[in-house]
């Protein structure tokens, strides 16, 4: 029987990583379905178009995968100029780099002995690796695994912005702990500091949105000069996310934004209001599901057969993409049960028809495969190498 390391890394050597070439392209009309499909083209746009605003406004793009779990697309925003990514787990981590992903920041504080030993054994074979530490004991464990391996690694100082979820209080106490990293923790490098305000990025309205994220910011502001006053240079200050990409250089605070939605988007993003327009349109989506009407139990009722298992519930009920005056009623584990009040369009028996994901990240998670298409055809499968990867 294999250990428990022996069994994690098999897994991440068995993971389906490359696209799956089809030998005969496919329509969309013809998948099976439930089926999680991206646009191509809306998507290469919106890498396109977030890259082209970073680098105007001087920042880097460190892609978060947790949204896609995919290196396959974490390939394609490096490729678009992206410097690294992001991962919210190890196991995501080990995935990307699997995948051929060296610039990988792991974004949540890493404690237990099992895990902190597969970071460094990560590190080892790859220097690109970064982590995040909060506490004085999450340091200690990594810089005593890191120098019996004889591996220098890189972190960054996660600040909370007032969440209470992660991150070590900002100003004095983030600067202590700095200062520990700094003076006896010999196999950890300093870099610099995370802050990501979550609790920022769905807030409607966009100048209520601005005014609450200036606001926390600025307790991180104030301690990256604390750091610099200390002694201790913040080369990298990391955080940020697609609903305060615009926001960002006004701010001058962050050097790297760790946005992941800009790429597929989602019905709470776009409702969350953009600058000067109703909704938050800069980003259009690219992510949908496709579903089949299969039955019509009633004369104003048709189920489709997507649920719980291809569409996460933990928002608003899903949207069709093409047909309007209808209501998402969930209908269990496999259906979603469609109220035809007064449809756009009508849906009969047998129609495909696109969902919106109310959550793209959850919903990702939920599917072994991306369908890409071009122009309503599929010619490669994308494996979603990193789903259910939570350890």
């Amino acid at each position: 029987m294999p250990s428990l390391q022996e069994f994690i890394e098999n897994s991440v050597s068995r993971a389906e990583i490359e696209p799956i070439k089809l030998d005969t392209p496919v329509p969309l009309e013809e998948l099976h379905t439930p089926a999680l499909l991206i646009d191509l083209n809306v998507f290469e746009s919106n890498l396109e178009k977030m890259q082209a605003h970073l680098v105007q406004n001087g920042m880097n793009l460190r892609a978060h995968t947790k949204m896609h779990k995919c290196p396959i697309i974490a390939r394609r925003q490096i490729e678009a100029g992206a410097l690294g990514v992001c991962a919210a787990t190890v196991s995501e981590a080990e995935i990307m780099f699997a995948g051929g992903i060296s610039e990988v920041l792991i974004t949540s504080p890493v404690l237990t002995a099992e895990k902190v030993a597969r970071v460094v054994s990560l590190a080892a074979k790859n220097p690109g690796i970064q982590i995040v530490v909060d506490h004085v004991e999450g340091a200690d464990k990594f810089n005593k695994v890191a120098k019996a391996a004889g591996v220098i690694l890189r972190v960054l100082i996660d600040l909370d912005p007032g969440m209470g979820r992660t991150g070590i209080e900002t100003g004095e106490a983030a600067v202590s702990l700095g200062k520990h990293v700094n003076d006896h923790c010999q196999n950890l490098k300093f870099s610099g500091l995370q802050m990501y305000a979550g609790n920022c990025m769905h807030i409607p309205g966009y100048e209520d949105r601005k005014n609450k994220y200036r606001h926390l910011m600025q307790r991180g502001i104030e301690t990256r000069d604390q750091f610099e006053k200390a002694g201790m240079h913040v080369s990298v200050a990391s955080g940020g996310g697609t609903g305060t990409y615009d926001m960002e250089a006004e701010l001058g605070f962050l050097t790297e934004l760790q946005a992941g939605s800009y790429a597929f988007m989602d019905m709470e993003y776009r409702d969350i209001e953009g600058k000067g327009q109703a909704r938050f349109d800069d980003f259009p989506i690219s992510l949908t599901v496709l579903v089949t009407a299969i039955s019509k139990p009633q004369s104003r009722l048709i189920t489709v057969d997507a649920g719980f298992k291809s569409l996460a519930s933990d928002k608003d009920a899903p949207e069709f993409r093409d047909v309007e005056g209808v209501v998402w009623h969930w209908g269990g584990d496999e259906h979603g049960i469609i109220a035809l009040n007064n449809p756009s369009a009508d849906i009969a028996l047998g129609d495909k028809l696109h969902v919106l994901t109310p959550h793209c990240d959850p919903t990702v998670n939920l599917h072994d495969y991306y369908f890409p298409h071009r122009d309503g055809v599929v010619e490669e499968i994308w494996p979603i190498s990193a789903r259910g990867r939570s350890q």
